[in-house]
């Protein structure tokens, strides 16, 4: 947290006119704008509207690598954040930027939180949305584990493997949806059966626009195939809208080797004994000759 000279000076008149701020940008590239002021603000490109009637709670920072915190509580509305919008998963991990701010002078300003949405709880016509710092990631697994399987995500640069490429994706106009997550599409005899599963399921059109699902399950059945997911779209999805599947990898070597011939970027262990070579013992009987006992 950087406070300019000009706005210490005013902090020091023990009169200011002061305001909170925060913009949140969705991961679909949406950015909406905020304040607890009664009033209109406009800076960095963003406009920053009142009407919402969000409102910051305290901010609690420490020094060190402890993550810091806050929550900001608001009203569901038509002209802000919905509750369809929130139960779409439209503002997961959404970024958020909060700034104190001269309302007098927006110029005159200090960034006082960076971090990311977590935990959004909703009740009576209002959420609130927990909001993670910056120091939340280093929670998570760093470096490389020793396992069979790859630990690279397919596509990304450990990976290598472009999905955009002929074979590994395809734009089909769902025929039938049941329960927002089995999806019936025409027979595609250009993909085999199970050759999405593990893969992504992206909405192209329509108010799901954008949603992304994780396929659990890709069966050809007769002259139609199903699609299942892992979990639903949260969001309406009507018959004809047009999806993009994009295959899936189960992160064995043999998959990588076969389906996609990218073993050279193979990010697993394939040879790292399995727990047969943990649980073997001497017997009497066998040969005990000092040799390895995994074979």
């Amino acid at each position: 947290m950087s406070f300019s000279n000009a706005l210490k000076d005013h902090l020091g008149t023990g009169a200011t006119t002061l305001c909170r701020a925060w913009a949140v940008a969705r991961t679909d590239g949406v950015v909406l704008g905020f304040t607890d002021h009664d009033g209109p603000l406009d800076f960095a490109g963003i406009a920053f509207r009142p009407e919402s009637g969000m409102t910051a709670l305290a901010l609690e920072q420490s020094t060190g690598l402890s993550v810091d915190n806050t929550e900001i509580v608001g009203a569901l509305s038509s002209a802000a954040i919905t509750e369809a919008d929130i139960s779409a998963g439209r503002y997961d991990g959404a970024e958020v930027t909060v700034w104190l701010v001269n309302w007098r002078a927006p110029e005159m300003r200090a960034e006082i939180f960076r971090g990311a949405i977590g935990e959004v709880r909703r009740t009576e016509g209002r959420f609130t949305a927990e909001l993670r710092g910056q120091a939340a990631p280093l929670g998570d697994t760093q470096g490389r584990i020793f396992h069979p399987r790859c630990a690279a995500v397919l596509g990304d640069a450990a990976c290598g493997v472009d999905l955009s490429g002929a074979g590994y994706r395809a734009e089909w106009a769902v025929e039938e949806v049941s329960e927002g997550r089995i999806f019936v599409f025409a027979s595609q005899p250009g993909f085999s059966p199970g050759w999405f599963e593990k893969g992504k399921l992206t909405v192209l059109e329509g108010p799901s626009a954008g949603l992304i699902g994780v396929i659990k399950t890709d069966r050809e059945d007769g002259q139609t195939r199903r699609v299942e997911l892992w979990q639903a779209v949260r969001a309406e999805l009507a018959p004809g809208t047009r999806l993009r599947l994009e295959a899936g990898c189960d992160r064995r070597a043999e998959t990588c080797r076969s389906k996609f011939a990218n073993f050279a970027n193979f990010r697993g262990f394939p040879h790292v004994p399995g727990d047969d070579w943990l649980t073997t013992y001497p017997a009497q009987g066998a040969r005990n000759d000092g040799g390895s006992l995994f074979k």
